[in-house]
């Protein structure tokens, strides 16, 4: 499977996905107008390792909700996710096996080395 889910009105993931020039066999999903469903967080999740490590902190939600004072579980992270867009760590970038969630440099690095060699 290859597969990026982004945010079409993020200009972060609108550079990134450029960056990128991923082949026509990647499939876009814009996550705002196409919901993740779950048998897609669990497919991320199985590559991933934890709902945490695909959650945004940075999300403005998260502040709103103040969720950084709540001791939140995996199946919160999930639930969250699950709910409402704005909880996705975006750009996640599935290429056959691998996972790169995030924006870092470091990630996009890894993400381009995997797709474009």
């Amino acid at each position: 499977m290859k597969k990026i889910y982004h945010l079409s009105t993020c200009d972060t993931c609108k550079r990134i996905i450029n960056e990128l020039n991923p082949s026509s066999d990647f499939v876009l999903q814009d996550i705002k107008t196409e919901s993740i469903t779950t048998i897609q967080i669990e497919e991320m999740y199985d590559l991933a390792g934890s709902y945490e490590a695909l959650f945004s902190k940075r999300a403005r939600l998260y502040k709103e909700r103040d969720l950084k004072n709540q001791k939140l579980t995996e199946d919160d992270y999930k639930n969250l996710i699950l709910e409402h867009y704005t909880f996705l760590k975006r750009p996640v970038i599935i290429t056959d096996n691998q996972i790169f969630v995030g924006n870092s440099k470091k990630v996009v690095e890894a993400a381009n080395k995997a797709i474009n060699g």
